[in-house]
């Protein structure tokens, strides 16, 4: 066998690469028994992993199947390549294309980074920023939530897409953000007003979130610190996380105060208290 065969991959995964990496599904079951042969033509090896031999070949011109060993006219291929067929099913299954599954096997291959190392990094990659997800409540369990509230409230809701109808139950899109909406309304800003405010805040962070994704990006291996590996990007992210947070909730507070010192410079503060007189 060539060296393509027989190392490389069995190193980043484990000995023999019997078992798949941490989060992907165990597929050791789809290689059926009979599958113990050291050496397979590629109609044998299509059989042995329900492979289609087109899409052997395929993953072969795309760089992510090693060759087989070439002898005579006849292509042979080796238990390796078995493994590395069920792994990169286990990949496609997570979402991943053959060109990045190409890539990551390659730098697999080289030790540089480990394939652990980057399905882990992955793996915290989907991990959520925010502890607030889509919430399905009963009838009852909205308008607890919702407290003491006029006639028409839930429909209010709905129209401005805080709340959803499904059936008999409720779908509350953000959860966290119905509560800072009935805060504020405590307080005296009607809900229209404050879901117009987090409609603001979503636009403009979202164009932040995303050039401070790039940025990032771009920075690593640059002046991203250590972070040249995946563990070391793992653990920038890990950093990141609760301190991106803090960091816009700080530079949003000093942007607030500048704007409503520039408010109450300009006199529009006392104009504004007018107003509310009159509407009295």
């Amino acid at each position: 066998m060539t060296s393509a065969q027989g190392g490389g991959i069995d190193g980043a995964i484990g000995a023999g690469a019997l078992a798949p990496p941490p989060g992907l599904p165990d597929n050791r079951t789809a290689v059926p028994d009979d599958a113990t042969a050291t050496e397979y033509t590629i109609d044998e090896l299509a059989t042995a992993t329900r492979v289609p031999s087109r899409t052997i070949r395929f993953y072969q011109s795309k760089g992510a199947l090693p060759g087989p060993e070439i002898r005579g006219r006849v292509a042979f291929y080796g238990p390796a390549h078995v493994e590395r067929l069920k792994l990169i099913g286990s990949l496609q299954d997570r979402g991943w294309s053959i060109r990045a599954i190409r890539d990551l096997l390659q730098q697999a291959d080289k030790g540089e980074p480990s394939l652990h190392e980057w399905l882990g990094l992955e793996n915290q990659l989907q991990e959520p920023w925010a502890n607030d997800r889509p919430r399905v409540v009963t009838d009852g369990e909205l308008r607890e939530l919702l407290g003491v509230r006029g006639p028409g409230a839930i429909a209010e809701m709905i129209r401005l897409k805080q709340i959803e109808r499904r059936g008999d139950s409720y779908l509350i899109h953000s959860p966290a953000l119905l509560q800072v909406g009935l805060r504020l309304e405590a307080a005296g800003v009607d809900f229209e007003t404050g879901a117009g405010a987090a409609a603001i805040l979503r636009k403009h962070l979202g164009r932040a979130a995303a050039e401070l994704s790039l940025y990032f990006q771009k920075r690593v291996g640059a002046g991203f610190g250590r972070a040249i590996t995946a563990t070391d990007l793992g653990e920038a992210y890990q950093a990141l996380r609760p301190l991106g947070q803090e960091a816009v909730r700080v530079v949003f507070a000093q942007e607030m105060e500048r704007e409503v010192r520039k408010l109450v410079d300009s006199g529009a503060a006392t104009e504004l208290a007018r107003a509310r007189k009159k509407r009295r």
